[in-house]
């Protein structure tokens, strides 16, 4: 039953539920889903409405209700609202029967003409509401007023005039019942503004601004964007669009009546809301709008044509309306919540019990105070500094969290000055044979700083899991690195399912969700060679540069990778059962190496890390600050040799200078230790060790 247990939680369906709700493309999910339904419903309920004969009336009449729902997304997406598309519909339409065929214009002129009405219209909207700070809501409901008012007057005034013309020219019968590629005009009109608004909005900087404003006016605005001129444009967009929707229309029916176009302003809005276009803006496509205008389209049309009245349908679509805009507002409120909740998949792990760590068991874990007397240095003058490194000349370089790296100058490391500020959250370094000192940076990828603290990118990106639903080609947590002999970088992704913010829940997780990566500076190829790894952190190339040692943190393991001999691309267990969270490891001046701990097991979270039920309740009811944790507060380093034998280590109890160690430099007889949340580096002297060693040697004096 156990191993069955294991089994589930090792390979839950949860974790591809989880990807899928994080894709963004899953988001119109809803009203595509809700867009067949309705078609199928009405396809098996009317007879003949899924023929080709049907199917083209339905595009004829659907494309200028989908450009005006276009319209209608654009100002939504702005942060506002347009509800005087319907009136410039109709005024649009009734404009260009008179223009064309009462004053016999140029059809490209009047097709001009009436387009930049809409834009004129659309530019008093934006003008009002960007410039004069008046309210989208009433503003444009005034336009509607405004305009629908001189649309009947026009009309009745017109009605006898425009019913005794006609025109014979075949561009006009082109434009309202023509073809392209089998495609009714319109229909192909609908797709070409469907792409060049979708293109705008996510592509080029004005449609960016739009929704960028929409998003948030105050940060768009710090952002450096014209808040006003963004607002602006969205109106204009809007109006130039119901206009040639309008002008489509005209071509097709040849009339103006008293109902044109009146109540598309709600439909469009339903359209725009049903597609999951957010009403506070900023968040939305184009496409999904498209879907919200098919469903209001088909809901009216077939019931229309099923003998349903009027009344009823408007009621129908009102309460439509209703219900998206609630769902609407709960979901972008939840959002978050849901998704956490079903996206962390804690699985189950095993421990044995690790060996003593009392003080006097006679363990090489056993407690000790070898650290308390550990030296200072840069106390207050460094945040975090996850990674330590020192080059040919002694001076120290640390990490710090906003993005920077300090070096300290040799020999008595008082004098602080910033090296190098790549951003993101740098973490492991190594210097290679140039000395150029390359980076992992969380969020980011692989960086490098030459010695003239010029920066440059190595890589960020690797091959993608085809197999896999979430595109992990980006590098989202790269954690440490070491450099083998002949140039390539290996190093460590700890979690592609987190981001640094989150690095907590992939160990609540205790999963597989990370990987072991290699980059070839020559061919300028990176390539995943290990995935599926629990939280993989420090790298270290063993002493003889045939393999690869690297620690998994939650598994509390040091693994070797085999990069020559027999047992090449092959991966062993070197150290298990370890009593506490291993972090970085680096070479020492005896042949063996330096493991940071940057936790310590208890048996409540071994127990905890069993009971995958239990950690997935814990994060969903408990506060993050409630959630139960390794031991953190200590210090412990651990030193050991290429077959795993430990043989020493040394503490902090109590973690009073040196908590939460996850690096541990050894350079001429002194080994210096950096933490991820401490304020200072510590050192403390190696008696036994050679005080001439230092790291940089040990791979390249004498390398060819």
């Amino acid at each position: 039953m156990r191993s069955l247990q294991r089994l589930w939680h090792q390979h839950s369906p949860q974790v591809f539920l989880g990807e899928l709700l994080e894709k963004r493309w899953m988001e119109p999910v809803i009203p595509f889903a809700l867009m067949i339904a309705v078609f199928l419903t009405f396809a098996l309920s009317i007879p003949g409405y899924a023929s080709v004969g049907s199917l083209r009336q339905l595009a004829l009449s659907f494309s200028e209700q989908a450009i005006v729902a276009a319209a209608m997304a654009v100002a939504v997406l702005s942060g506002g609202i347009d509800l005087s598309v319907g009136s410039v519909f109709a005024m649009a339409n009734f404009l260009t029967l008179y223009a064309y065929l009462a004053l016999d214009l140029p059809l490209p002129l009047v097709v001009l003409g009436v387009v930049v009405f809409g834009a004129a219209m659309g530019a008093v909207n934006g003008a009002l509401i960007a410039y004069g700070k008046t309210r989208p809501f009433l503003t444009t409901l005034v336009t509607l007023i405004v305009l629908r008012a001189l649309y009947n007057k026009l009309t009745a005034a017109h009605t006898d005039q425009l019913a005794s013309v006609a025109s014979d020219s075949p561009v006009w019968d082109f434009l309202g019942a023509g073809s392209i590629f089998c495609l009714p005009t319109n229909m192909t009109a609908l797709l070409v503004v469907a792409i060049a608004t979708h293109i705008l909005l996510t592509r080029l900087r004005p449609g960016v601004h739009i929704m960028a404003v929409g998003s948030s006016r105050k940060a768009a605005r710090h952002a450096g964007v014209n808040v006003k001129r963004a607002l602006f444009s969205a109106y204009v967009i809007s109006g130039a669009l119901a206009a040639l929707a309008g002008v489509f229309y005209a071509a097709r029916q040849n009339s103006s009546g008293t109902d044109t176009g009146l109540g598309w302003e709600i439909n469009a809005l339903a359209a725009v809301v049903l597609g999951g276009i957010s009403l506070a803006g900023g968040r939305g496509t184009i496409a999904r709008a498209m879907m919200g205008a098919a469903i209001i389209f088909m809901l009216v049309n077939g019931l229309v044509r099923m003998g349903v009245s009027g009344n009823v349908t408007t009621t129908l679509i009102g309460s439509i309306l209703l219900v998206a805009v609630g769902f609407n507002v709960k979901w972008v409120k939840n959002k978050g919540s849901v998704q956490q909740k079903v996206y962390v998949v804690p699985s189950w792990v095993d421990f044995e019990p690790p060996a003593s760590i009392a003080r006097g068991s006679g363990t090489p874990f056993a407690e000790n105070d070898r650290l308390k007397a550990a030296e200072a240095i840069a106390v207050g003058q460094i945040e975090g500094p996850e990674d330590i490194i020192l080059d040919r000349r002694d001076n120290l370089y640390a990490v710090t969290r906003n993005g920077a790296i300090l070096r300290f100058a040799a020999p008595d490391y008082t004098v602080r000055e910033e090296f190098a500020r790549i951003g993101g959250r740098p973490l492991g370094m190594a210097f290679d044979r140039d000395e150029n000192l390359i980076v992992c940076v969380a969020g980011m990828g692989v960086y490098g700083v030459r010695p003239d603290r010029t920066v440059f990118k190595v890589t960020d990106r690797t091959n993608r899991t085809r197999t896999r639903l979430k595109d992990d080609s980006r590098l989202y947590l790269a954690d440490d690195l070491d450099i083998a002999p002949d140039g390539k970088i290996y190093f460590s992704e700890a979690s592609t399912r987190y981001e640094l913010t989150d690095w907590a829940l992939d160990g609540f997780e205790g999963r597989g969700n990370g990987r072991l990566i290699c980059h070839d500076p020559k061919t300028g190829t990176t390539r995943t060679i290990l995935k599926g790894l629990t939280f993989p952190n420090g790298v270290c190339v063993a002493h003889d540069g045939k393999s690869l040692l690297w620690a998994s943190t939650w598994l509390c393991r040091v693994y070797r990778y085999w990069l020559e001999g027999d047992k090449a691309g092959t991966c062993e267990v070197l150290i298990d059962n370890l009593p506490g969270y291993c972090d970085n490891i680096n070479r020492a001046s005896d042949g063996s190496y330096w493991l940071a701990l940057v936790g310590l097991r208890s048996p409540v979270y071994d127990l905890a890390m069993a009971n995958p039920g239990f950690r997935i309740r814990m994060v969903k009811q408990i506060p993050p600050d409630e959630w139960l944790c390794p031991g953190i507060n200590y210090g412990c380093i651990v030193k050991f040799d290429d077959h795993g034998s430990v043989s020493e280590s040394m503490w902090d109890p109590g973690g009073h200078s040196h908590p939460t160690i996850t690096s541990v430099r050894e350079h001429k007889g002194w080994l210096y230790i950096g933490g991820l949340e401490n304020n200072r580096i510590g050192r403390i002297r190696l008696p036994d060790a050679d005080p001439e060693w230092q790291s940089w040697n040990s791979y390249w004096k004498g390398a060819s």
